[in-house]
């Protein structure tokens, strides 16, 4: 714990920046993770239930179960269900569903960007770090007595390096987690395309046996 604490003090005024961006990083990451896998839950648990009745070709039951449900999936079919309700062409209840997942797919990306962001201003903060660090080791060198001058410079040199250091380690897990979130995300979406796929192939198949 001291050689953490020592490293931050050596480290110079911008480890502070680097600090804060790692924590609001670090909370995104957070809120991100936990709001993705409840949406995967949720989605599983209501497919479970709605799949099995869409099998049946019992509509009006389904329609029912997703006007109750608050999941990313039932909104996305209960848009699929209320079209099927009223006309038969696959394409319009193709087109409802793909307007609904237009405006899901934001609300689960919704500040995941942030995260390259935030990790790509971490490390400019270290760069930034360093280059001061370095101004100020060739002017403490400049000014000094030649006995002084080699722990002055090895000090501020210490100082930028440290910096850099800190700004790369706050860098590197933003980036990591991003790329995580990124992945997750686009798992729940394939999911949300798959079962419109086959919510429609459901609709098609009882629309066909109906005439």
């Amino acid at each position: 714990m001291h050689a953490i604490v020592r490293f931050f003090q050596m480290g110079g005024f911008f480890m502070f920046p680097i600090l804060l961006v790692l924590a609001a990083g670090l909370a995104i990451a957070v809120e991100r993770w936990i709001h993705l896998n409840r949406v995967k839950k949720e989605n599983s648990q209501t497919w479970d239930q709605v799949h099995p009745i869409l099998a049946t070709g019992d509509f009006d039951r389904a329609r029912a179960l997703v006007n109750e449900d608050s999941s990313t999936i039932a909104q996305m079919l209960s848009m699929g269900l209320a079209r099927q309700g009223a006309v038969r062409r696959r394409e319009d209840i193709e087109i409802a569903m793909e307007e609904s997942l237009m405006e899901i797919i934001p609300q689960l990306e919704k500040r995941t960007p942030y995260l390259a962001l935030l990790s790509n201003i971490a490390t400019l903060f270290g760069l930034l770090g360093t280059i001061m660090g370095l101004i100020a080791a060739f002017t403490a060198v400049a000014t000094a007595s030649p006995a002084e001058k080699a722990a002055l410079l090895a000090a501020s040199i210490s100082e930028a390096m440290n910096c850099t250091a800190f700004g790369l380690m706050s860098a590197i897990p933003l980036l990591l987690i991003h790329a995580r979130l990124t992945s997750t995300t686009g798992q729940i979406v394939g999911s949300l395309e798959m079962v419109s796929v086959k919510a429609l192939n459901s609709i098609s198949t009882f629309a066909k046996r109906a005439y």
